[in-house]
């Protein structure tokens, strides 16, 4: 079966501008990578340019290659180096040069280390706290394998948001994502982050994998229920021919429903959703940014971000 014809509003614009070879210098310098290139982010033209604002990038950690195979992503599997220990340090001098206000930490995930990595995420979070307290970090977390020490670890360090990805419906959780990975686990993570004091939680899922509306809508009442705050929806697109094929380009309408029943219905705190969203996205990182620095109420908070846009 071949390929599904891409609709019109699924563009993106190629990276270009002062901003994005500043970004990109100065993470090669320290050897650092980012999420944004190694999973082919469609966004990566709009956050490292700065079009609507600083520049932004997702720092990942524990290296470039992951311990899992899930079917969705295109992050290297296997192969699994040493951890640079100068990585955390690195980390937060390159935060502190670009002149981020908002830093989002990701990782692969590293089963073949007793902790996960978790020890190495936390250090990052701290030291980024420690060079610049003014800072938020947001920490995009693996499931530790449902480790709660590995996740306290996290929330200890300081990170101000917490987010972990349930990726998508319970039905679906296989082909979509590696065999260690689960929906119960992934609720039970987000359940453990939820019960800290002063921690916004914040998942998110793809669209377009073959998922129900009835099974997004459940999707969408287990995260409540376990106290997530925010969640963003976005459309999956397939990366290779070798990688899960789209089942369905979501129309832009649709998104806009999940994210009125996600704030309206349900009470989450904001939903970002759009065909180009993305987990780690510029309007969600502004809401956060909004309601943690500033004080703003929810709906202030929304409104800093609506003015940014979510999901042209």
């Amino acid at each position: 079966m071949g390929r599904r014809r891409k609709p019109e509003w699924l563009t993106s614009r190629p990276p270009s501008g002062e901003r994005f070879a500043e970004i990109k210098r100065t993470l090669r310098d320290r050897d650092l990578h980012t999420v944004c290139e190694a999973a082919n982010c469609p966004n990566l033209g709009d956050c490292w340019s700065g079009r609507d604002g600083p520049g932004t990038a997702t720092f990942m950690l524990l290296g470039e290659r992951c311990s899992r195979g899930c079917n969705f992503c295109d992050v290297e599997t296997g192969g699994m180096g040493p951890l640079d220990s100068e990585e955390p340090e690195n980390v937060a001098s390159a935060a502190a040069e670009i002149g981020l206000d908002y830093v989002v930490l990701t990782s692969v995930d590293r089963d073949d280390l007793p902790d996960g990595g978790s020890s190495h995420f936390a250090a990052t979070i701290r030291e980024i706290k420690r060079l610049d307290p003014g800072i938020l970090v947001e920490a995009l977390i693996p499931d530790f394998r449902g480790d709660a020490e590995a996740i306290d670890r996290i929330v200890d360090a300081g990170a101000d948001v917490i987010a972990h990805n349930v990726e998508t419906v319970d039905r679906l959780q296989w082909p979509v994502r590696d065999r260690r990975a689960g929906y119960e686990q992934s609720l039970s993570v987000l359940e453990r982050v939820a019960d800290a004091p002063d921690v916004h939680t914040k998942t998110s899922l793809m669209l377009g994998v073959g998922e129900y509306d009835h099974e997004v809508y459940r999707t969408l009442s287990d995260l409540r229920a376990v106290g997530v705050d925010v969640v963003t929806f976005g459309q999956y697109l397939q990366p290779s021919r070798s990688h899960l094929e789209v089942f369905e380009y979501v129309h832009p309408d649709v998104f806009d429903v999940w994210k009125t029943v996600a704030e309206e219905e349900f009470g989450f705190l904001y939903c970002a959703s759009g065909p180009m969203v993305r987990s780690s996205f510029k309007a969600g990182e502004l809401f956060l940014e909004a309601l943690v620095r500033d004080g703003a109420d929810p709906a202030s908070a929304r409104v800093v971000a609506e003015q940014h846009g979510t999901a042209e």
